[in-house]
């Protein structure tokens, strides 16, 4: 081999020498390339993951933040404005009033809320007007002449003679409503022949629900009446006793209270409710907080009262009741409403569950599982649900939904006089259009609304709750709303204002009843101050198995077989008329 060509080799090695240690310096560079790469783009995607986290944070701070305005927004309203939930409902009726008239259109009720208002309207009787006779009221009167001495003196000289009189009436207050009965019980004395001695006998006690108390019934009938009705604590009663000069202590107050409701309870309450269970129709039903103080302690250290419930139930037009209950629980809702198993109507809390589930079948028992109750919904709830979207979250859509549902309610008023019957046939040939399209456009924006809020609760409630709100459709005794068990509850929410707490669970379970009779007496027109009076009258004297007959629902044809004079007396002889028949 020639020089030459061993240079050219040298050459060419160091050449591919050169070149691997190219390729090898390349290869690092591309290897450290790669991991700067791989280290970048995780670095990216960890601060896309936290970006996006920020984001849903953002979002979900977002949302809080609306609902805490919404919610804000609420109170305000609520304490600031009104509690009521108001709407102005022309301008519903300007924004939705082609939407609203083409459901009128399909439902076959354009133009008639127009034609039943003009004839209210002629029908309707103008109101008086001037003072009132006060003289008409049937009190009794105390007259007040008055005289001009000048003019007297010409009648006395004959140069003048008095012409009539001209009477204007006003009324007046005086003290001295209290009065004292002294009850003498006849002493008798005579000749015992077989002892041979003289003795005496005295005129045993009448009965007497109130026997060794202070009070008759008249006075225990105005307590109850305070209490119960106009929800005054009897502190303040004992204030009013004292300024009148009659010193009577609370906690005697308290202790005729309890007896008296007792006694209520086991008698004519309870033969209200056996009669109610077994003969009602729809039962209406709510339920409001009370609280109880509780036991004291061995240690005397003070403690905080404990939460207890009132359940009311309005059977019909029949009975109201209230049940007491330690807690509100589907056992307890299950107890109140034992051998009932007709119509319910509550708003959608799940305790009531209970009330609409079959029972379980039992291949051992003779006797098939009892028929569960039947579910009708409430849509002055589900209306408020949209309100409250309205006026907090100002959603269009709510606004709609208001619309309809007052569109619902007002068609509901065009009938509301007339016989089941009729209202039956209305409700299925105009109303039930509306409450179909009502429920259809209801889902249609619940799937085109996924964010939570006001507006998705209310939405979400109607739709789970259209079979129960659709149920007043089935029969024309079925009302729309759950007004009437609200309004009923009013007067524990105004009473437990002032008297704050029951005594104890026995305290709250006699006060029940006292508001189950005093709320029926007026749901009969009754007066419930007199009503308590000749309840307690008449009590001690009337069979066990004919307690019914002194149920508010019946007392006024029960009172007109009762002897006025001796129903009128404090005590004394009281004579049970016979059973009526038929």
């Amino acid at each position: 081999m020639s020089g030459r060509s061993t240079r050219a080799a040298a050459k060419v090695a160091e050449l591919e020498a050169a070149l691997a240690q190219a390729r090898t310096a390349l290869a690092e560079e591309r290897d450290s390339f790669e991991r700067q790469r791989d280290a970048l783009t995780s670095e990216l995607a960890s601060t896309h993951a936290r970006a996006l986290e920020a984001e849903r944070e953002r979002d979900l701070l977002r949302a809080s933040h609306e609902r805490l305005r919404q919610e804000l927004e609420l109170i305000k309203r609520r304490l600031a404005v009104a509690k009521a939930e108001r709407v102005d409902t022309a301008q519903l009726e300007l924004e939705f009033a082609n939407k609203l008239r083409e459901l009128e259109e399909v439902a076959g009720t354009l133009g008639m809320r127009e034609d039943k208002e003009a004839k209210k309207n002629e029908r309707r009787k103008a109101k008086p007007t001037g003072r009132r006779d006060v003289r008409t009221l049937g009190l009794p009167e105390e007259r007040i002449v008055l005289t001009d001495p000048a003019l007297e003196a010409l009648v006395a000289e004959g140069k003048a003679e008095r012409h009539g009189f001209e009477e204007s009436a006003r009324l007046m207050r005086q003290r001295g409503g209290m009065r004292v009965v002294v009850v003498a019980r006849t002493k008798y004395r005579r000749f015992d022949e077989e002892r041979g001695k003289t003795t005496v006998t005295t005129t045993k006690r009448p009965k007497d629900l109130l026997d060794g108390w202070l009070g008759t019934a008249s006075l225990a009938s105005h307590i109850i009446t305070r209490k119960v009705g106009q929800g005054m604590p009897l502190f303040r009663l004992e204030e009013g006793f004292r300024h009148e000069g009659v010193p009577f202590d609370r906690a005697t107050m308290a202790r005729m209270l309890e007896h008296l409701g007792a006694t209520f309870g086991a008698s004519v309450v309870y033969a209200m409710r056996q009669d109610a269970m077994v003969k009602s129709f729809c039962i209406a039903t709510d339920a409001t907080g009370l609280k109880i103080q509780p036991e004291p302690r061995a240690d005397r250290k003070r403690q905080a009262c404990k939460n207890g419930h009132f359940l009311v139930l309005v059977a019909d037009r029949d009975h109201v009741f209230f049940d007491y209950l330690e807690k509100e629980t589907s056992a307890a809702i299950a107890r109140s409403f034992e051998g009932f198993r007709g119509y319910v109507q509550a708003d959608a809390k799940s305790v009531y569950d209970i009330l609409y589930r079959y029972g379980p079948p039992d291949p051992d028992a003779e006797d098939p599982p009892p028929e569960p109750c039947r579910e009708v919904g409430c849509w002055a709830h589900a209306r408020r649900k949209f309100w409250e979207a309205t006026v907090a979250a100002k959603s269009e859509v709510a606004k709609a939904g208001l619309a309809r549902i007052g569109r619902i309610f007002e068609l509901e008023r065009l009938w509301a006089a007339d016989h089941v019957k009729k209202r039956h046939r209305m409700r299925q040939a105009h109303l039930r259009p509306h409450v179909e399209d009502f429920f259809a456009w209801c889902r249609r924006e619940l799937a085109a609304t996924p964010e939570r809020g006001l507006l998705r609760t209310a939405l979400n409630y109607a739709v789970r709750q259209d079979k129960a709100l659709s149920r007043f459709l089935d029969d024309g005794r079925l009302v729309l709303d759950n007004n009437r068990s609200e309004r009923a509850l009013r007067k524990v929410a105004v009473g437990r204002k002032a008297w704050l707490f029951a005594g104890s669970d026995a305290h709250a379970e006699s006060l029940s009843h006292l508001f189950t009779l005093e709320s029926s007496a007026r749901l009969h027109g009754l007066d419930p101050e007199a009503y308590f009076r000749d309840l307690i009258r008449v009590l001690p004297h009337w069979p066990r198995e004919r307690y019914l007959e002194l149920c508010p629902r019946d007392w006024a044809r029960t009172r007109d077989r009762i002897n006025p004079d001796e129903l009128a007396a404090e005590l004394g002889p009281l004579a049970v008329p016979d059973v009526v028949v038929g």
